[in-house]
C-alpha cells in the first residue's frame, strides 16, 4: 500500500509454499543466462511476496547468491549496493511490471544498473577495442577456467593461436585476469572474466523471456 493507493495485491498466502516450490524450481533447471535468470528469480519473489516484511531485501539478496554461484565477481558486486543508489527507478520498474503481468521492464533496469555498476569499477585509460576473438572468449567464460578448458570451449586446437589471438590480448586488455598472477607458468594456473571483461560481455542488449510457467 502507498497511503490510500493499492500498489501490489500479492497472491493468497495459501498459494504461496506452491509457488515458491515452482520458483525454486525453475531457478536450478533453467538453461537462461543467469544474469537474467537471477532478474527473473528477484522480480519472482517480490511479485509472490512471502514475507510480511523484508521481501525487498531477501529478493536483492538471492539475486546476489545467484550471481555469485556464477562468477565469484558478483561477491563484491551486491545487488543491495545496486538498487540503493536508484530505489525510486527500482520501484517504478517493479511496479510498471506488475501492471503489465510481465517482467522485462524489471529484468531491462536490473541489467542496465549492473552493467553500470561494473563500468564504475573499471577506469581504463583507453577503452579496448575488443577483437572478435576475445569477445568469444569472454562469451564462455564461467567461474574460474584452465587455459585447456576455454581452449575446449572454444574448439580451438592450436594453442599458439589460442595464446595470440585470444588470451594474451584478453589478459593485457584487463578483461580476464590469473588466479596466480605471481605465477604465470603454474600448473594450477587458472583465468577468470574481470568486471571489465563483465562490462564487455554485457553490453550486447539482452533479449527477455517472459515469467516462468505457473507464477
Amino acid at each position: 500500500m502507498a497511503g490510500s493507493r493499492l500498489v501490489h495485491m500479492a497472491p493468497p498466502a495459501d498459494r504461496v509454499p506452491l509457488l515458491m516450490k515452482y520458483l525454486f524450481a525453475w531457478t536450478e533447471t533453467t538453461d537462461v543466462h543467469p544474469l537474467i535468470a537471477s532478474s527473473v528469480f528477484h522480480y519472482e519473489f517480490e511479485f509472490i511476496h512471502p514475507f510480511e516484511d523484508g521481501n525487498g531485501r531477501i529478493g536483492r539478496l538471492w539475486q546476489s547468491l545467484i550471481l555469485s554461484r556464477w562468477n565469484p565477481l558478483f561477491s563484491n558486486l551486491p545487488v543491495e549496493s545496486i538498487v540503493n543508489q536508484r530505489q525510486a527507478e527500482y520501484y517504478d520498474a517493479l511496479n510498471e511490471s506488475c501492471r503489465t503481468g510481465e517482467s522485462s521492464v524489471f529484468i531491462k533496469f536490473m541489467l542496465t544498473s549492473i552493467l553500470d555498476a561494473l563500468r564504475s569499477l573499471t577506469t581504463p585509460e583507453v577503452e579496448p577495442e575488443v577483437t572478435p576473438e576475445v569477445m568469444r572468449l569472454l562469451k564462455v567464460m564461467k567461474g574460474e577456467m584452465t587455459r585447456k578448458e576455454i581452449q575446449a570451449k572454444l574448439g580451438l586446437k592450436d594453442e599458439k593461436h589460442f595464446r595470440q589471438s585470444y588470451q594474451q590480448p584478453a589478459v593485457a586488455w584487463k578483461l580476464i585476469e590469473m588466479t596466480i598472477p605471481d605465477k604465470p607458468n603454474s600448473k594450477l594456473q587458472k583465468y577468470r572474466i574481470t568486471s571489465a571483461g563483465m562490462a564487455q560481455r554485457m553490453a550486447p542488449n539482452f533479449k527477455f523471456k517472459q515469467r516462468p510457467e505457473g507464477s
